[in-house]
């Protein structure tokens, strides 16, 4: 399982998230990531959807179940999500969303963070904040020392500015942890009622 989480790929993240929401084709789930604007965070073409696909069915995380052959489209083939997809989207997101080193990781994480246990994202962000601390600390130092030692503040800026986007970083953490704590902040979809809007966005998805 560790090898499987460790070749997912963020575009694999968001493939096997829509596969816990039902069984789906390929060209539903490109026009979904579209209609929600997912390409802000993955390329989204279809070579690398197909061929995302086609490495998450050889590593045994999702599978055929059926083909579509609905009017005069092309036969589309179904899949859906497997135990073992299930648990390497649960460890990927678990893994990443404490880590401060892959930024571009972190936003799926956050962005599929719903598909935890409230507690659990509670503690994962509250470690991530930790880390970010210590990292701010470290540019707050380092910044102090070079003017005490009459480095010019021109050749300081970026070191500056990193300290000032974690400041506001752990600022934005700080407030999303209180939030989680409210238990009348709703959170998890599995047990969301499935609205007439996104029942007619899944249908539409499909043609």
């Amino acid at each position: 399982m560790k090898d499987a989480v460790a070749r997912l790929t963020p575009l694999g993240v968001i493939v096997l998230a829509l596969l816990r929401e039902g069984d789906m084709h390929p060209y539903e789930m490109m026009r979904l990531m579209r209609h929600r604007h997912d390409e802000r965070l993955v390329s989204i073409t279809n070579g690398t959807v197909y061929h995302t696909v086609a490495r998450l069915v050889r590593a045994g995380l999702m599978a055929e179940v059926g083909v579509d052959r609905e009017g005069n489209r092309p036969e589309r083939t179904i899949y859906a999500l497997t135990a073992e997809g299930r648990e390497a989207f649960v460890e990927w997101v678990r893994r990443e969303l404490p880590r401060i080193d892959r930024p571009a990781e972190f936003r799926v994480a956050l962005a599929e963070a719903h598909n935890l246990d409230r507690a659990e994202t509670i503690a994962l962000l509250r470690e991530r904040c930790t880390a970010l601390s210590a990292e701010r600390e470290k540019h707050r130092h380092g910044r102090r020392k070079a003017l005490a030692d009459d480095v010019s503040e021109q050749f300081l800026l970026e070191v500056e500015r990193e300290e000032r986007m974690l400041d506001a970083d752990l600022r934005w953490l700080d407030a999303l942890v209180e939030r989680l704590e409210r238990r009348d902040f709703e959170w998890g979809v599995e047990n969301l009622p499935r609205s007439d809007r996104y029942l007619e966005q899944r249908k539409a998805a499909r043609l």
